[in-house]
C-alpha cells in the first residue's frame, strides 16, 4: 500500500516538478542512455568522477567543453516552454528542479529553476569557490573574476561527490502536495519514494517501467512533447482544486 500524507493547510497547494534527461532529449541534446549517448562514446567514470577527474583532468574539462559547444546549438522545446508558462503562472506554488546541467529552462524565460547537478554554463574556482558564468565558451584561458586564480573546474556535480541541492529537493518536498516526474529514469533518485510523499503524483516515462508506475497516481509513457499538455492540464487542475484523476 502506498503511503499518502495529509494534504497541506496551504490555501494554495504547492507542487514540484522534478526533470531529467528526457525533457531535454528532444531539442537534441544526446543522454547517457540513449542508443548513441555518453555511455557510448565516453568511459563515464573517467570523465564523470571525481576519481576520474583527479586522474586526468584536462580529459574532464575537455569534455565538459564539448558539452557547452553542443549546449550552444540545440534549442529549448515546447515542453521547456510550458514548464515555463506554469512557473510564470504559479511562481510560489511551483518548484521547479532539474537534473540537467543545460539552460534550457532558463532560456525559456523559466525562474528559479534549480539545478541539482549544477550548472554547465558556469565555471568554479578551486581556490576561492567562486562560481561564474562563461556561457558556451571553452574553459581554456578563463581566470577567476574574484581571486585571478586559473585553477578553475566545470560547475557540476560529479559521480562520488556530494550534491549540496540535495538538501534543497528534501526540504521543499515536505512542503509539496503534487509531485510531477518529467523524463527521468529513477535510477539516479528515488522518484518512486518521493512520489509517497505527496499526496498526488505524475510519471512522465518514454519507456515502462511497472514496478516505478506503480508508485504513481497517473502515468503518462510518451514522450514529453506529446505529454507535456496533458500534464500541463493536470497541474492546473490540481492547483485550482479540481479532481485530475
Amino acid at each position: 500500500m502506498i503511503y499518502k500524507p495529509k494534504t497541506h493547510t496551504n490555501a494554495t497547494p504547492n507542487v514540484m516538478i522534478l526533470s531529467g534527461a528526457g525533457l531535454s532529449a528532444p531539442s537534441g541534446l544526446k543522454t547517457f542512455r540513449d542508443n548513441n549517448g555518453l555511455w557510448e562514446e565516453y568511459d563515464v567514470m573517467e570523465v564523470c568522477s571525481a576519481s576520474g577527474f583527479t586522474k586526468n583532468p584536462q580529459k574532464v574539462l575537455d569534455f565538459y567543453d564539448l558539452r557547452r559547444k553542443e549546449l550552444k546549438n540545440v534549442k529549448p522545446n515546447y515542453a521547456h516552454e510550458t514548464l515555463a508558462k506554469i512557473k510564470a503562472k504559479y511562481p510560489k506554488n511551483c518548484f521547479m528542479l532539474t537534473q540537467n546541467v543545460d539552460d534550457l529552462l532558463e532560456r525559456s524565460l523559466c525562474k528559479e529553476v534549480i539545478h541539482l547537478h549544477g550548472f554547465l554554463p558556469e565555471l568554479r574556482c578551486l581556490d576561492c569557490g567562486e562560481v561564474f558564468a562563461i556561457g558556451y565558451e571553452s574553459q581554456k584561458d578563463k581566470i577567476c573574476p574574484k581571486c585571478q586564480s586559473s585553477h578553475l573546474r566545470h560547475n557540476i556535480v560529479m559521480f562520488e561527490e556530494q550534491a549540496p541541492a540535495y538538501q534543497t529537493l528534501y526540504t521543499l518536498l515536505n512542503q509539496t502536495d503534487l509531485f510531477v516526474s518529467i523524463g527521468t529514469s529513477g535510477q539516479v533518485l528515488p522518484v518512486g519514494h518521493y512520489a509517497q510523499m505527496c499526496q498526488k503524483s505524475i510519471l512522465n516515462i518514454f519507456e515502462r517501467d511497472s514496478p516505478l508506475e506503480a508508485f504513481f497516481d497517473k502515468v503518462y509513457c510518451e514522450n514529453i512533447i506529446s505529454a507535456i499538455d496533458k500534464i500541463a492540464q493536470d497541474i492546473e487542475d490540481f492547483l485550482q482544486g479540481r479532481d485530475f484523476t
